[in-house]
């Protein structure tokens, strides 16, 4: 007797990938139809936040360092980071080694930050605002990660 299978006629679905973390768009700024956002405070906003600005303007090197931690947290765990990270650590000497030229650093950082929460920009406007407005920057970057790793305690 001969083993008579029912054709396929049906390819496998994909699912949707597993959303791990808190929320990417925690101001729910608007999506346009490109999948992308603007950045949810401006970059000249940075005063708002005049203690972090000032953290941005003194010791960049720390700051640059904690949004790197924090980002990596999100990244590897999909947690907030444990603690306030380490103050100096190697990203920091790093940063703080190059001195005038450490805004290289930062375009690539930028670059990740606006990669995980779908903001619009390109590498030209990051190298821009990392090399012409470093602290308005960093705090705009450690900002948006903020809004994320706040979303884990609502």
């Amino acid at each position: 007797m001969a083993d008579y299978k029912q054709p396929i006629n049906m390819q496998p679905q994909g699912t949707a990938p597993m959303q791990v973390g808190g929320n990417r768009n925690a101001q729910n700024c608007t999506v346009g139809a490109d999948g992308k956002r603007d950045w949810s405070f401006g970059l000249f906003d940075c005063f708002a936040r005049c203690g972090l600005c000032c953290a941005s303007v003194w010791c960049p090197c720390v700051v640059y360092s904690k949004n790197k931690q924090r980002m990596h947290s999100l990244q590897a765990q999909g947690t907030r980071l444990v603690g306030d990270g380490d103050t100096f650590d190697s990203n920091c000497c790093i940063y703080c080694v190059l001195g005038n030229c450490s805004w290289v650093l930062q375009i690539r950082t930028r670059e990740e930050t606006r990669e995980r929460y779908g903001i619009r920009g390109d590498g030209l406007g990051d190298c821009f605002a990392s090399w012409c407005c470093r602290p308005c920057a960093l705090t705009q970057e450690r900002r948006e990660i903020e809004l994320e790793e706040n979303s884990f305690s609502a």
